[in-house]
């Protein structure tokens, strides 16, 4: 997975006699975003592949020394300066209108995008250049919140990381103990989900048969995971996430297994927040699955609820009521009766939360539901007391449920979430539901972050 040192070598010389070409040396003058835009400016309007190498070098190199207050004026560089031009959009706008055809439009096409684009793409060519643009969108994202205005130069990455990182560049590797331990360090690292505390820990997810992960790569990237997902290989659907990891376990014989469950899948890349991969990465999986082990009949997830304590902290009712005060004792899941009438409280609340919880324009509220149901999978099964852990009972109060791909409805699934949001759930989900007159209209509520963008899609 190494980057080809052949191609890193030549493209270092390229830089080198570029820039010694060029008489890029810095000597006492101070980095700053203005004398970057100096330098982007020449990158847009240099011919040669040298001099273009070597300014997209320099720039990105300059861009690592500045401090968070430069790199922040230089994304205003690149929102105020590499812009559209507007002046030409209008000429060609205008071209168009007298003149309908092929080459206008393109004319068009072309005066509309921003010279920030090309600008990115020249970057690009630089030694390591993917990376740090990478890098640098991890710190463009970091400051929307504060700076919504970047949000333009955001969309311009976003469009050409999609381009670079599609499913046609990825390489989708297995990770087992005898995957190398820098890669396996970063497995840990990333690990989103459900913590991963020691290499033992890590040893029993990855050694025995009937545990698997896999990871997409970029060739780019080096050994950089850009996201890996955990299967369990199972006799039947889990109902609870410590019976996968806990340290002493039957093992299941993989051509034994029926059942493929999916129960961690963490983004590694907080600057390609928003870049989809995990769709591409179970679709794959489950074909490769399906080939080697032809004995699998059942796809399906064991999820997480990051969002439903938040939503039922703004319910009104009784039952809602009823449940808050239940769950407020942090020893309620310990005691049986406690459980037994939190079990019955809650589970019509999440079938509501599930089927019902809209976001003011009409999206299903679970960030996690949206990823799954909009890759075509059903609602199974609302699993109380799934997870115990404390992160768990504090986001969703024990709250998982499961996911199940079945591939004949895969397709209708899908199509039916996209185009009216509708909910592909099992009966005995839906049966769930209190009678309407017993229960508040669900609210519509800001959106959840998208699953692959909050690192939690399983």
């Amino acid at each position: 997975m190494n980057r080809s040192p052949f191609f890193a070598d030549l493209l270092n010389t390229i830089a080198d006699r570029g820039r010694m070409m060029l008489n890029l040396v810095r000597g006492d003058e101070p980095v700053s975003a203005d004398s970057l835009a100096r330098l982007c400016t020449r990158l847009l309007s240099s011919q040669g592949e040298a001099s273009g190498v070597a300014y997209a070098r320099e720039i990105l190199d300059r861009w690592r020394t500045l401090d968070a207050d430069g790199r922040l004026a230089f994304l205003h560089v690149l929102r105020d300066r590499f812009g559209t031009d507007h002046v030409r959009l209008a000429a060609a706008v205008d071209a168009y209108r007298d003149a309908p055809d092929d080459r206008s439009a393109l004319a068009l096409h072309d005066a509309a995008e921003p010279a920030r684009q090309e600008l990115l793409r020249r970057l690009n060519l630089a030694p390591g250049g993917i990376e740090t643009l990478v890098c640098m969108r991890e710190d463009l994202l970091a400051r929307l919140t504060t700076s919504p205005d970047l949000a333009i130069v955001d969309a311009d990455f976003t469009h050409l990381l999609s381009s670079w990182f599609n499913r046609g560049f990825l390489v989708l590797r297995r990770i087992d103990w005898s995957t190398p331990a820098n890669i396996l360090e970063k497995i840990i690292r990333y690990e989103a989900v459900h913590a991963i505390h020691t290499w033992d820990d890590l040893r029993r997810r990855i050694e025995p048969a009937d545990r698997l992960c896999y990871a997409f790569f970029h060739p780019q990237l080096g050994d950089e995971p850009l996201i890996f997902v955990e299967v369990a290989l199972t006799r039947a659907m889990p109902t609870t996430i410590a019976e996968l990891l806990a340290d002493e376990r039957p093992l299941v014989q993989p051509r034994q297994a029926t059942t493929a469950v999916f129960y961690s899948i963490s983004n590694c890349q907080e600057g390609l927040r928003g870049i989809s991969f995990g769709n591409f990465l179970i679709k794959q999986v489950v074909e490769d699955l399906r080939r080697d082990l032809p004995g699998l009949t059942d796809f399906v997830t064991l999820s997480p609820v990051p969002g439903f304590a938040r939503w039922l902290a703004e319910q009104t009712g009784p039952s809602a009521t009823e449940a808050l005060d239940l769950v407020a004792d942090e020893g309620w899941h310990a005691d049986a009766a406690a459980r037994d009438r939190v079990g019955q409280v809650l589970l019509p609340l999440a079938a509501q939360y599930f089927l019902e919880a809209r976001t003011a324009s009409g999206k299903v509220i679970d960030s996690v539901a949206r990823f799954h149901l909009g890759n075509g999978a059903r609602l199974e099964r609302i699993d109380l007391f799934g997870d115990l852990s404390p992160r768990a009972l504090r986001q969703a109060h024990g709250l998982m449920v499961n996911y199940r791909y079945k591939l004949d409805d895969i397709e209708k699934n899908h199509e039916l979430f996209a185009a009216r949001n509708d909910v592909a759930a099992a009966p005995a989900v839906r049966r769930l539901l209190p009678k309407a007159a017993a229960r508040p209209a669900a609210p519509r509520l800001p959106a959840q972050p998208q699953g692959n963008e909050d690192k939690r899609d399983i």
